[in-house]
């Protein structure tokens, strides 16, 4: 009996509770010991994030979903934890990862037409919806690179955002406003009078794409015009480089993996459990 939930209950929480719950993408074994670890300590809801490419990276959804249930029980979390499948780019895989457990999927139709993304990310709710899963999907593009995936930034028009989450029926959504997914350069420039039309047009919750990097001030404004859900990947990925780069120049002697990769594990705890207090998630499960 699998121990996830969905994130509509808690991304509705959150939307009015006024903060966002974190969702950090995962990569391995250690990977989701860290975070699963940090939002025990912090009482916090949490979303580990999965693109198709980290799926196909650690064996399949069912090694993914298997790995994390397995984890639930032997850290004996007690925290609300989501398995989401990160910009899902077929039904056919939103429904491969919900038959293996996932609770939650994103369908991302954005770069389509509105209508075929409508149509397509309602096939994908009618399903997932079938199953117990949420469902977030995209309308805009947001901007970066990510697991292979570029985009130019497109912002949202508030009007599809409306369309979306009226006839998509979907349980979040991802307005693209200025974010991008990688490093920046230079501060991020959100479009924040957008945010809060699009906010107040469909009062669902909101999606935060491209998390790391983005100054606290500018997140604390993001939650304030309903984001209930936001996205670090990049973040996690370089304090644990730097940390085994940092473990492997200092310690010539070291060749055992487990001590290799153990800095960097210790430092995703470290920055998740600072990122959830930023949030506003600690103290929330």
């Amino acid at each position: 009996m699998s121990r996830l939930v969905s994130m509509t209950e808690m991304l509705n929480k959150a939307l009015e509770g006024k903060y966002a719950v974190g969702q950090f993408n995962i990569n391995n074994l250690e990977w989701t010991q860290a975070v699963l670890e940090a939002a025990e300590a912090e009482k916090s809801l949490v979303i580990l994030g999965v693109s198709e490419g980290a799926a196909k990276y650690m064996g399949g959804h069912l090694v993914v979903a298997s790995m994390v249930n397995a984890l639930l029980e032997t850290m004996d979390i007690t925290v609300p934890v989501a398995l989401h499948l990160d910009h899902g780019t077929s039904f056919d895989s939103c429904k491969s990862a919900i038959d293996a457990g996932y609770s939650s999927v994103m369908i991302d139709m954005s770069h389509y037409s509105i209508d075929e993304n409508i149509e397509s990310t309602k096939k994908v709710v009618e399903y997932a919806h079938s199953k117990g899963a949420s469902v977030e999907a995209e309308v805009g593009t947001v901007g970066g690179t990510e697991d292979g995936i570029t985009g130019g930034v497109q912002y949202a028009d508030a009007q599809e955002c409306l369309r979306m989450v009226k006839e998509g029926n979907i349980d979040a959504l991802a307005a693209a406003l200025g974010s991008v997914h990688g490093p920046y350069e230079g501060e991020p420039k959100l479009g924040f009078d957008e945010m809060k039309e699009i906010s107040e047009l469909t009062g669902a919750p909101l999606v935060l794409h491209g998390g790391s990097g983005i100054p606290e001030h500018q997140i604390q404004q993001a939650i304030e015009y309903g984001h209930t859900k936001i996205n670090v990947n990049t973040e996690c990925q370089q304090v644990w480089t730097a940390a085994v780069r940092d473990k492997l120049a200092t310690d010539s002697a070291v060749y055992d993996p487990r001590k290799v990769i153990g800095p960097g594990k210790e430092a995703i705890v470290k920055l998740v459990r600072e990122r959830m207090t930023v949030f506003g998630s600690s103290n929330k499960a």
